[in-house]
């Protein structure tokens, strides 16, 4: 079964995306192999707003399956990518069962949050990055009566730069 990984980068106050969605604060650190971590995977799902932040209609150019999770977007208007509108953990389930690399949860706290709680997602993987933007998206929004999730760290590493990437397995209750 392939696994669901949440990568994603953030600030140390907490925040994926400054408040109107930039990302110009994340350092590109040349210590990092990005060909590598794009390498370990063949699908990329994410919600339309991230979606639409990265360009929308150019969408399903990142080598692999895109698949948006979106009530509002029409399939026929994004023909090179796959759009979900409901059953979505149906829709994941049946991705995660294909055979193929890891599926890449990107962007997306909202997305993030509904597919932990539907307890899809295997791994979360942040790297930290050296700023504090005091408002924007939230790694993780707040919702009442949320429940608590449990990781264990896998692997942790800092660069020169000051990131540190921090790799966690989700630890799931039982049911």
């Amino acid at each position: 079964m392939r696994r669901v990984r949440y990568v994603v980068a953030m600030s140390l106050d907490g925040y994926i995306a400054g408040p109107n969605g930039e990302a110009d604060w994340i350092i590109m650190d040349p210590e990092i192999d990005f060909q590598a971590l794009f390498d370990q995977f063949d699908t990329f799902i994410m919600g339309r707003r991230t979606f639409e932040g990265i360009g929308g209609a150019g969408g399903g150019n990142s080598g692999g399956q895109t698949t948006v999770f979106s009530r509002t977007l029409r399939q026929e208007d994004y023909p090179n990518v796959t759009i979900v509108s409901e059953n979505l953990e149906q829709a994941l389930a049946e991705l995660r069962a294909k055979p193929g690399k890891d599926i890449w949860l990107f962007g997306g706290g909202s997305l993030f949050r509904s597919l932990l709680e539907a307890r899809l997602v295997d791994a979360v993987e942040v790297s930290v990055i050296p700023v504090l933007l005091g408002e924007g998206i939230s790694l993780l929004p707040p919702k009442p009566s949320s429940e608590r999730f449990e990781l264990k760290l896998a692997n942790s590493r800092t660069f020169e730069t000051g990131i540190v990437s921090l790799e966690y397995a989700v630890e799931y209750e039982p049911a």
